[in-house]
């Protein structure tokens, strides 16, 4: 296939223009520039675009504006392993990531392969032509792609719809009501009263933002504690002894020290989780103020990484508490009235802005319709092959990173699995790949992201599974899926097929 367009039809009125390719990406976050460059890198021969349905690639932190927003993550990790992220900081602004997601783009010739503000409506395999039809929405006017493979980077949630977070009596809050997928540009809330629902990471960011951005008064208002740690950052000028060394050399160190002590860590706590409860805690006591309580606020009933470890720069969450701006309550609503929260306990909560951080809206395909033959796919009878392809369906590929670690770890492993996948089938000149799992194999699903946080709860009814077994497992473990990802078996639990069209 060789990307030229051709004039096919109408809809509404308008011409639609049909696209051939190789490989169509769908999303220009992340994951879909990260799959981007391997397309280049490992099917050189191979056609591709990516199809952005916003105005700017990004994604995340293109769309997300919240006071602080930055990565919970180290950028070490969570940076493309091609393009090393060079500056000292480890955790970075959402500003400076979407610049470095920019840069990259550019500096390999992705950005020429993006088309902004196409959003795919729907995408149907046809085993007749062995290839993927996709629905297209230009400012209105109607395109089709058609496409051998492809590659899914639209992230796990809904970019237009957040959370329905079931607060009771909302509705009655006179006040201004703020969730932080959509936080208004230029919102005031100097000298304001502010309730933030929620203990995610989010919210340990907004609340030292708002403090630093002059709030009257901020409170984190949470049913549940989580585990807060401290990571340090490095300086300008902060020198450590790998500095010293040739600079690709030093970066290919700190990037392996940024995936194995965090990899160490975690199983650190899923091993010895009573003695990880206990350091966590005690740590985030020697950080708050002296005369406050670690118990409820900062002692979840949970054991760490059953939901995710929440970080803050350089302490900054714990230190804003010093301000007498800050406090945590750790209660269940009653119910909102006109000028605040009433309180289970009894309490009430005055405010002039209820921020609600209650999670995201866990989404696959970016809400497009997937259908195989016309026939709909339905994602929860479905399980995901290596984490990456759904059974039964052809020849696409669903970039899911890691919830554990950084998400690129995750996404850069599929790219580099599917990009393998795509050769060998190239090469054996196969038209099809389907990944089928035996009913044996269906047995003791499990969740793909393998947390227990209550948004990702809420989504167990629309999403694929995991198995026990084999190539059904889900991914969670770097070192073995980068070896997958590099040269495990393709063949296991998946059918190949040769066509001719």
């Amino acid at each position: 296939m060789n990307g030229h367009a051709a004039a096919n039809g109408h809809a509404n009125g308008h011409v639609a223009t049909t696209h051939n390719y190789d490989v169509v990406v769908v999303g220009a976050g992340i994951s879909g520039i990260n799959a981007g460059y391997r397309i280049q890198s490992n099917l050189p021969n191979s056609t591709y675009t990516i199809l952005e349905g916003r105005h700017d690639l990004g994604g995340t932190w293109s769309l997300f504006k919240y006071p602080g927003i930055r990565s919970d993550s180290d950028l070490h990790t969570f940076g493309f392993p091609f393009n090393p992220w060079e500056k000292p900081n480890p955790i970075a602004t959402g500003e400076s990531i979407h610049e470095y997601m920019t840069e990259t783009a550019s500096k390999f010739g992705i950005d020429k392969h993006i088309n902004y503000n196409h959003k795919v409506t729907s995408a149907n395999w046809s085993s007749e032509e062995q290839r993927w039809q996709l629905e297209v929405d230009h400012h209105g006017t109607r395109k089709v792609y058609y496409a051998k493979f492809v590659i899914m980077g639209t992230g796990y949630y809904n970019y237009d719809k957040p959370l329905d977070a079931k607060i009771p009596g909302l509705e009655n809050f006179e006040g201004q009501t703020v969730h932080p997928q959509f936080w208004p540009e230029g919102m005031d809330y100097k000298g304001k009263k502010m309730v933030i629902i929620g203990s995610g990471a989010t919210t340990i960011t907004i609340v030292p933002a708002v403090v630093d951005g002059g709030v009257g008064q901020v409170t984190m208002l949470q049913r549940s504690p989580s585990y807060v740690a401290n990571s340090p950052q490095k300086k300008i000028g902060d020198k450590s002894w790998y500095d010293y060394l040739p600079r690709w050399i030093a970066l290919r160190i700190v990037r392996i020290q940024f995936i194995m002590i965090p990899y160490l860590f975690y199983l650190f706590c899923q091993t010895f989780p009573n003695a990880a409860r206990k350091m966590l805690t005690k740590e985030a006591q020697k950080q708050l103020p002296p005369d406050f309580k670690v118990d409820p606020h900062f002692k979840p009933v949970y054991n760490p990484w059953d939901q995710r470890l929440c970080f803050c720069p350089d302490g900054d969450f714990f230190k804003c508490f010093e301000s007498g701006r800050a406090q945590v309550v750790t209660d269940t609503i009653k119910r909102v009235v006109k000028d605040g929260i009433e309180l289970d306990s009894g309490g009430k909560l005055d405010a002039d802005i209820i921020v609600t951080a209650t999670g995201l809206n866990v989404q696959l395909c970016g809400n497009i319709q997937l259908t195989v033959d016309k026939q709909p796919v339905d994602y929860p009878s479905r399980f995901l092959w290596r984490t990456t392809m759904i059974s039964g369906v052809p020849n696409l590929a669903i970039v899911i990173g890691y919830v554990n670690a950084s998400w690129t770890l995750g996404s850069d492993a599929a790219a580099r699995l599917i990009t393998r996948l795509i050769k060998y089938m190239k090469d054996n000149k196969y038209t099809n790949a389907t990944p089928r799992i035996k009913p044996e194999e269906t047995k003791n699903p499990r969740l793909p992201l393998n947390l227990t946080s209550t948004y990702l709860k809420k989504s167990v009814d629309t999403m694929p599974k995991a198995g026990s077994t084999g190539p059904w497992k889900p991914r969670e473990n770097y070192p073995r899926d980068n070896w997958i990802a590099n040269r495990g078996d393709l063949t296991e639990g998946m059918e190949f097929g040769r066509v001719s069209t």
